[in-house]
């Protein structure tokens, strides 16, 4: 693991933080997130929590990224409601975001002890989805 650290971006929490606040309200809407697109947008997007495992925050934001013709995120964050603070992303989620974003920085930690890691650091090891389909040509 290379646990290389980066800029905090403290903007992308607030973002996220805002939208949990304000938007996330009984069990179906428990987590935000937000993201910082290459283009320096910011996309933020709520978990939908089902009984079936709905998909969580991060995941709603790849989707709402792409609807905004943002394809290539920068930082990710999760921040859950009640003022829970900065969440790190499940497993699923850390598949999902190296296949997608192999170069994704992600915002982990609490209160003075956040920090900027690489995907790859918090999914070491992983399984690319990409490295592993035959070829068609």
């Amino acid at each position: 693991m290379t646990t290389q650290t980066h800029h905090v971006d403290h903007e992308l929490i607030q973002a996220a933080a805002q939208v949990a606040r304000t938007y996330c309200r009984g069990d179906n809407h428990t987590m935000a997130a937000a993201a910082r697109a290459q283009d320096g947008r910011i996309v933020t997007a709520v978990n939908a929590y089902h009984f079936t495992g709905g998909p969580c925050a991060e995941l709603v934001l790849i989707g709402a990224a792409a609807a905004q013709g943002a394809y290539e995120l920068d930082t990710i964050v999760a921040v859950g409601d009640r003022d829970r603070g900065v969440v790190p992303p499940c497993g699923r989620c850390r598949q999902v975001l190296v296949d997608y974003f192999p170069d994704l920085k992600v915002i982990v930690g609490t209160g003075n002890r956040l920090r900027t890691v690489s995907i790859t650091d918090l999914l070491p090891e992983s399984y690319i989805w990409a490295d592993h389909q035959l070829d068609t040509e």
